[in-house]
């Protein structure tokens, strides 16, 4: 097989939450268990570090990864979803796994996979873990798919938990209460692993507080921190809150690791050109200014569209699509009423009808055009702004991935 025709393998024959949604979540690790024994136990010949939350997992495994880069170690580094290559997901000190690893790990597992019908996040974390033992990085950044507890990468044993922050997403998995998304993403606390806290309330301290008592875990809470002053090339206004998170996990590794506050330095203002982390307040031009960002649930987007509201500018445009299993309910309200709004289906399979997007989004005073595409919506948008207009760019990842 080639590698094109090995991703739309992995792509179209099995589940895949992202393009699929429901059907795509299993509920227990049985399958990545039969799998990592299948694989002689990949997940034990590598130091790790574990990161769940629910928004900015992306972002603070990116930092961490950068900043042990800069202290001179081999880091894997594990993250999803893609933007654009499949391969983006798994990375070495920067660089994208090779397409030949893909296709010859495909091909020598092949007949397993569908033999125990393993799902497409299964079979990926499998690959990463396998590339990480046999390329023996000193290190793997490993981050969490979706909640904690019965999340594929579960099965890891790392240096460090953390838990960046807890919101209302993938609900209908991971309930409908903060305590019980805490619940599952506390899956991951480990007996006598420490555990970083990023941003909590007290309904989900009491959570972790129970948890990492339960599995004798030391317990840290970033949010307790002082802002400390590193520049990072990350620039949205939610990376104060991941820096934080950072900063105490590396303090807790630094009996383990050798990481200097130059490290950290480099690492946080070299973040984008060490890992390729994009989509995150990412600005692709300046006049008029416009910004894409991944956000995609209440507790990111209030952040980003609060960012938005500090700018000043003339008219605001808003390039907006979403996937069909969103709360509108919890977002749209959270959308500005006085910005012209071009409202687009991301081209996935869960991607929301743009008809219906924009019937919901009127009914909270959101008014624009309906296009056929994201390009076509941000082409538009661009031809319709002045310079000294602003135009957003978001709703879901894969919105962002049409335009990066």
């Amino acid at each position: 097989m080639t590698y094109q025709e090995t991703t739309t393998w992995l792509f179209n024959q099995l589940p895949m939450f992202q393009m699929q949604g429901a059907s795509a979540y299993k509920k227990d690790l049985t399958n990545t268990l039969l799998l990592v024994e299948h694989l002689q136990h990949p997940e034990t010949k590598f130091k790790s570090i574990h990161v769940a939350g629910t928004n900015g997992k992306g972002s603070t495994s990116s930092m961490i990864a950068s900043i042990l880069q800069e202290a001179g170690y081999k880091v894997g580094l594990y993250t999803s979803p893609h933007l654009k290559d499949f391969r983006e997901r798994i990375r070495i000190n920067g660089e994208m796994i090779s397409e030949d690893f893909v296709v010859d790990f495909i091909l020598e597992n092949k007949l397993f996979f569908e033999a125990n019908q393993l799902s497409f996040f299964e079979m990926t974390v499998g690959l990463a873990f396998d590339y990480f033992a046999k390329e023996q990085v000193d290190i793997a950044v490993i981050e969490v798919g979706m909640g904690g507890r019965l999340d594929s990468t579960n099965v890891i044993t790392p240096l460090v938990s953390i838990i960046t922050n807890i919101g209302f997403d993938h609900t209908q998995f991971l309930g409908d209460t903060l305590s019980k998304i805490a619940t599952e993403k506390a899956g991951i606390i480990k007996s006598n692993i420490p555990v970083v806290i990023g941003e909590y309330s007290e309904e989900t301290k009491a959570v972790f507080i129970a948890k990492a008592k339960f599995e004798n875990a030391p317990i840290y809470f970033a949010q307790d921190n002082p802002e400390v002053a590193y520049d990072c090339a990350l620039l949205g206004d939610y990376q104060v809150h991941n820096k934080k998170t950072v900063l105490k996990a590396i303090e807790v590794l630094q009996s383990q690791l050798n990481v200097s506050k130059n490290h950290i330095k480099l690492g946080l203002k070299n973040v984008i050109q060490n890992t390729g982390l994009l989509g995150r307040w990412q600005i692709l031009t300046q006049q008029p200014f416009t910004v894409c960002d991944t956000a995609h649930n209440s507790h990111g987007l209030k952040i980003v569209l609060n960012q938005i509201e500090k700018h000043s500018f003339e008219n605001l445009h808003m390039v907006l699509g979403v996937v069909n299993d969103k709360d509108l309910d919890s977002i749209l309200p959270l959308f500005p009423k006085n910005a012209k709004y071009y409202f687009c289906k991301p081209n996935v399979p869960r991607g929301l009808d743009v008809e219906e997007l924009m019937l919901k989004a009127s009914g909270f005073g959101l008014f624009g055009e309906v296009f056929n595409s994201v390009s076509e919506a941000y082409v538009e948008a661009v031809n319709s702004a002045k310079e000294s207009d602003f135009i957003y760019i978001g709703g879901s990842t894969f919105v962002v991935a049409e335009i990066v």
